[in-house]
């Protein structure tokens, strides 16, 4: 394996780059899933300490973004301001990431890579992109030639995209030249989102794939032993991963009924009364582990309520949907979604849940291991 006691870090066979340095419950979880699924079927994996500053500057105390115009200068300004409110639970917060990072993540002594394509040729022979929404050029300031495989050293090795998100079903039309031409540097391709599929298949001339994010990998036993329970006693838990007024009022309607206190977790360090702003991502996973009621907007919130059967409710993103939507109905569970009528206290049929999620596993570590593991025989 990559870390051989007592010979220092070595690199393993397979190279997985994704957003395990964006300081994101969602982005780290599934960076785990995926390189735990991976070890487990005996392919030396590694996760590729690609870490680039259009990721990681986000979470400084003063933000970086790249500069595309003066609304660029204005976030930094207010990031910066807000962080410096937040005082210690900003230090707090940091902290926890950083720990479930070098715990879980990344093998003592790897070296970090701020820049791909770069000088330095990678050692993998093999390389898997994904998940996460690595096609998301909101997200990575345009499209990243890292997050295709175009850069040294992967071009001679077999590339494999694993639940690669576009956050949508489709990418804005000036970036379609740019993502069929990338396309070509992969040689498989699976998705997340079953509404990509007819986006993608344009571009790629093989099959594309629908599978599960990697969280799905681990049984909520394999996930207990990561989370780090809040301490406290039944309460509703509300994630919102933007704000949502239609929410706020569904969480302080159910604290009414139930007589349960409402939990707000953010994916931003604050003070506010009521709020917990300082977790990583153990302490996500204990937050909706011990939730009597879920209630959210966030993809990975929702994938781990279905992973530890909580009674849980969501409410539609505005911008990507697509993904919640998804993940909702691979398991047969549309009526969570708000506006399709559900209530969070409808009756789930578990087992008939259970028995999707396992179809669904087989079907994607299949892929997974077709195109990843075999090929290092």
């Amino acid at each position: 394996m990559a870390n051989r006691a007592g010979c220092g870090w070595q690199a393993g066979d397979v190279g997985i780059l994704t957003f395990h340095c964006s300081d994101n419950y969602g982005a780290m979880l599934q960076a785990y899933g995926l390189k735990q699924c991976l070890r487990s079927h005996g392919v030396a994996a590694d996760i590729v300490r690609y870490e680039p500053p259009f990721l990681t500057g986000r979470h400084w105390r003063l933000p970086y973004v790249p500069i595309q115009n003066v609304w660029s200068l204005a976030a930094m300004g207010y990031g910066f301001l807000h962080n410096l409110q937040a005082g210690a639970q900003f230090a707090r917060r940091r902290k926890n990431m950083g720990r479930f990072r070098k715990t879980y993540l990344i093998d003592k002594g790897q070296p970090r890579v701020l820049f791909l394509p770069g000088l330095r040729k990678l050692p993998y022979r093999r390389y898997v992109v994904g998940s996460d929404q690595i096609w998301n050029p909101a997200i990575t300031y345009g499209l990243r030639k890292a997050y295709f495989g175009a850069f040294a050293g992967a071009r001679d090795a077999h590339v494999t995209a694993y639940a690669a998100s576009l956050g949508g079903a489709s990418l804005p039309e000036k970036y379609r030249q740019e993502f069929s031409v990338l396309l070509r540097n992969l040689d498989a391709v699976s998705v997340r989102e079953t509404g990509a599929v007819p986006y993608v298949q344009q571009f790629f001339p093989g099959k594309v794939e629908t599978v599960l994010d990697p969280v799905f990998f681990l049984e909520k036993e394999e996930w207990e032993k990561v989370e780090r329970a809040p301490g406290q006693g039944k309460y509703i838990l509300a994630y919102t991963t933007e704000p949502n007024r239609q929410m706020a009022e569904y969480v302080q309607a159910l604290s009414r009924k139930t007589g349960l206190a409402a939990v707000e977790l953010r994916a931003a360090a604050g003070r506010d009364a009521g709020v917990a702003a300082a977790a990583g991502p153990a302490e996500f996973l204990g937050y909706i582990h011990h939730a009597a009621y879920v209630v959210t907007n966030s993809f990975h919130a929702a994938a781990f309520s279905i992973i530890f059967e909580k009674q849980f409710l969501v409410f539609a993103h505005s911008t990507v949907n697509e993904r919640l939507a998804s993940v909702l109905a691979v398991h047969g569970l549309e009526d969570r979604l708000c506006r399709n009528g559900g209530g969070i206290d409808a009756p789930v049929d578990w087992p008939a849940v259970r028995a999707r999620t396992a179809a669904a596993v087989k079907s994607s570590r299949e892929f997974l291991i077709k195109h990843v593991a075999e090929g290092l025989k």
